[in-house]
């Protein structure tokens, strides 16, 4: 199959995610700037989530760069991180409208931990045998994805101890990818002109 149906439905998909996600942020009662301030966890959150939403939507947008065809295993995938991507809305809403509490901030980095698996699994999926060699190698050395895993493995846990550490680790690695991967762009680019 053609990536371009898998990738004009992740896109759909991704751009409902972020609509319910706003919607979530209700519109205060009252006309004085201080009526915003019970908004700000929720706005934070929002924030926080966009910027993920943004960055699986943009790597994403890369890692099908790579590859001119899916197969079935490559759409479960698929459909295994937006299914994943789908419930940040829920988290993030839950986070935010209970000011960092405990259980929503584990939830949400359990969220974000099976998003990252599931990226991992099509990172993997993609991998198998279609790819070009210079893309195939440059997915093969996972340490941002590695690392990604291992700090909200270690978020979640802190978040018993301290929600606003964890909260910081969250951000640590949104940051982290914030720049696209670049190592799809070079190995493509590499393949490109040979």
């Amino acid at each position: 199959m053609n990536k371009n149906r898998l990738e004009a439905f992740s896109d759909g998909v991704i751009a409902i995610i972020i609509t319910i996600m706003v919607l979530e942020m209700k519109v205060p009662h009252g006309t004085e700037l201080s009526n915003l301030v019970g908004l700000l966890p929720v706005f934070v959150s929002y924030v926080l989530s966009f910027m993920y939403v943004g960055i699986y939507w943009n790597n994403h947008h890369h890692l099908l760069q790579a590859v001119k065809h899916v197969d079935g295993l490559t759409l479960w995938a698929n459909l295994h991180l937006l299914f994943w991507l789908s419930l940040l809305p829920f988290a993030t809403g839950w986070m935010g409208e209970n000011h960092f509490e405990l259980y929503p901030v584990v939830l949400y980095g359990v969220v974000l931990l099976m998003t990252a698996l599931a990226y991992f699994l099509l990172a993997l999926a993609l991998t198998r045998k279609q790819v070009n060699p210079d893309v195939h190698q440059a997915l093969g050395r996972k340490i941002k994805e590695t690392v990604s895993i291992v700090l909200y493995i270690t978020a979640i846990g802190v978040a018993f101890l301290n929600t606003w550490i964890a909260e910081a680790i969250y951000v640590l690695v949104a940051l982290l990818w914030f720049i696209p991967d670049r190592r799809i762009e070079k190995a493509r680019d590499l393949y490109a002109t040979d």
